[in-house]
């Protein structure tokens, strides 16, 4: 098929294909269904509970197997990424996600069927998340590409969302079994549409050609820790990705025992999500626009501390849904930029590594941060509050590093073409 070469425009000289709407558009599509198939369980555990007839341990086990898996898979996937090229890398994850996840909807009665499926599924998760900056730099122009990324994040948010909104309402309608196969019928579909639509890259580069070529993962590896503006964007993102991944398990926890109920904590973490959705389209395109990373990635991380402490601290419901508004805009919006900015200052070192090395702090710190949030709650009231504090400090912590930060050397570079 024929890569739509008379819808092209010229920018900046080199040419920009309309086709790259549509590889983003089908690697979106499998972004979410990876994740709407992660969260599938959190809003319904106690129904997952009983249909599987197992402990809410043992249901929270299906979500944290994404961390673990993520940890292994991160680095070699990364490598397969920027060895064998999209339609390879990618289509390692997206063959995983539709042939796991129809799997899971099959065969959902087993509890073990279930936790080998998610392992499947969740094996599919670094070969997807890894590329976004790969397919933003491979069919992008420069100006666009935190666009692209945004967008790219944005559909993880997106299916994060729907789990979280849709699930409920369908496990009330249909069942879980049911559920479970229209949610493995929908990732078979993504996955195929994904083979269909995608294309390995432009017929022409869309950067400059001294740009184009970047170094494989394992050289990388041996140089991305050198590059110090990126050491600091990693202790950012183990700080703002622990504390999203804290705050989304144990929202509940975190409220309730202010006086809170069980649905004013659920809806302020939805509202956190859809917030986060809008602000992961909002800032990357004003931060294209201006060809500035630095400023958004400063502007980001203090905007998520605000809205951090307003919810450590709110005590009307009012204030909470603000706070969670704002926590969830400028925190999720962090994400995209970061891994652009992340992709720009370790030039020549591939998009694939930066990007996984920037998810891999986000899986390692979720898992050390949820934990000890566990473990140092109230033994008593169950409370949250002195270590929802701790992760306070963390992120003013993360605001002084951010100030340190240099601004990306690429954008400027990009002007002179």
């Amino acid at each position: 098929m024929r890569q739509l070469s008379l819808n092209i425009m010229e920018k900046n000289s080199v040419v920009v294909y309309l086709y790259r709407w549509v590889v983003l558009g089908v690697f979106m599509l499998i972004i979410a269904a990876n994740q709407l198939l992660w969260i599938t369980f959190a809003p319904v555990t106690s129904e997952a509970m009983r249909y599987l007839n197992v402990s809410d341990l043992q249901i929270g086990v299906l979500s944290m197997c994404f961390m673990i898996v993520f940890i292994i898979l991160s680095i070699p996937a990364s490598w397969i990424i920027d060895r064998y090229g999209i339609r390879v890398g990618v289509g390692i994850g997206a063959l995983l996600t539709g042939v796991f996840g129809l799997m899971r909807g099959l065969i959902s009665t087993d509890y073990t069927s279930v936790l080998l499926s998610q392992i499947g599924i969740a094996a599919g998760q670094p070969f997807l998340l890894n590329a976004i900056t790969k397919v933003a730099s491979r069919w992008f122009p420069i100006n666009e590409r935190a666009t692209a990324a945004g967008l790219g994040t944005l559909s993880m948010y997106v299916g994060i969302f729907a789990g979280m909104v849709v699930t409920p309402c369908l496990v009330k309608s249909v069942g879980m079994s049911s559920t479970l196969y229209y949610y493995g019928l929908f990732a078979a579909v993504a996955a195929v549409l994904f083979f269909i639509g995608v294309r390995e890259r432009p017929l022409t580069p869309t950067c400059r050609p001294d740009q184009e070529e970047r170094s494989l993962v394992m050289d990388g590896m041996k140089h991305i820790f050198k590059v110090k503006d990126f050491n600091l964007l990693m202790i950012i993102f183990f700080i703002g990705l622990g504390i999203f991944n804290c705050v989304t398990t144990w929202i509940e926890n975190i409220l309730v025992p202010r006086g809170f109920t069980a649905v004013e904590a659920g809806t302020t973490g939805g509202v956190m999500i859809f917030s986060g959705i809008m602000g992961a389209f909002i800032m990357p395109t004003i931060s294209d626009h201006l060809r500035k990373r630095k400023p958004f990635i400063i502007l980001a991380v203090i905007g998520a501390a605000l809205g951090l402490a307003g919810v450590c601290f709110a005590t009307s419901y009012w204030m909470l849904m603000f706070s969670g508004v704002v926590l969830g805009f400028f925190l999720l919006s962090s994400g995209p930029i970061g891994f652009q900015y992340g992709a720009e200052v370790t030039y020549p070192i591939s998009e694939g590594t930066s990007n996984g090395f920037l998810l891999l702090m986000g899986q390692i710190s979720g898992i050390v941060m949820i934990l000890l949030m566990d473990m140092f709650k109230d033994p008593v009231t169950g409370s949250m509050t002195k270590p929802m504090l701790v992760l306070l400090v963390l992120m003013v912590i993360a605001v002084f590093i951010s100030v340190c930060l240099k601004e990306s050397n690429m954008l400027g570079d990009d002007d002179k073409q």
